[in-house]
């Protein structure tokens, strides 16, 4: 209200609700979150849809441009890609039909930081190290909490760890760190060499296609 801008949510827990899509038995969110979006897309006509994705997160995320064009099903094709010569986009599209839009593109993590530096811009601490109780899985540490249990055989620890994104909290782990400030995050982001999609995102590892699938069927 203090921009003077107008907030539409699209919540998955009233798409479960009301029958538009099933919750899995594990309970993780993350693929049902794209019927509930191309509703959203269809319900108010959006044109263009702005993310914030790069292309260093994962490598279906590098086969797409500043402008993604999606057809009437919200669906992306990788071999349909439109030519952005000298930083010339096509928007053009049909109705139905919409463009999901990256303008950090070709930004990278650190990058990102080292904007965040500059402009002094303020994050919630679960983007800096702290102390939490978690359980490694696939050798990624996952915060125990409602959405994750601990199996048979597992035993939980606390640990110092920060998260270098954040996303479904069944599939979203942290990373072992010390870096309780910007500058230190950025010295520990400038040494690594695994995304951070790589590092913590257990749903990217379903397969080695696993982000081209949802992205196919409309993910963002």
């Amino acid at each position: 209200a203090s921009l003077g801008l107008n907030l539409v949510v699209a919540s998955v827990q009233e798409a479960i609700d009301t029958g538009l899509v099933r919750e899995l038995p594990d309970g993780t969110r993350n693929r049902i979150q794209t019927p509930v979006l191309l509703a959203a897309v269809e319900k108010y006509r959006f044109d263009a849809l702005f993310g914030g994705a790069r292309r260093d997160e994962e490598k279906a995320r590098a086969k797409e441009r500043m402008f993604s064009f999606r057809d009437e099903f919200g669906q992306w094709d990788p071999k349909n890609q439109r030519p952005e010569l000298w930083a010339l986009y096509n928007g053009r599209h049909h109705p139905g039909e919409s463009i999901r839009v990256f303008p950090l593109s070709n930004w990278t993590e650190l990058d990102v930081w080292h904007y965040i530096a500059k402009e002094n811009i303020p994050l919630p601490g679960i983007y800096y190290a702290h102390d939490r109780e978690v359980v490694e899985r696939n050798g990624m540490f996952y915060a125990v909490n409602e959405f994750i249990r601990l199996r048979d055989g597992e035993t939980s620890e606390v640990r110092r760890v920060r998260y270098r994104t954040v996303g479904d909290a069944s599939q979203t782990a942290a990373v072992l760190s010390d870096a309780d400030t910007v500058e230190k995050v950025i010295d520990e982001v400038a040494a690594t060499r695994i995304t951070e999609r790589g590092a913590t995102r257990g749903d990217d590892k379903v397969s080695e296609a696993a982000m081209e699938d949802r992205k196919r069927e409309g993910y963002f």
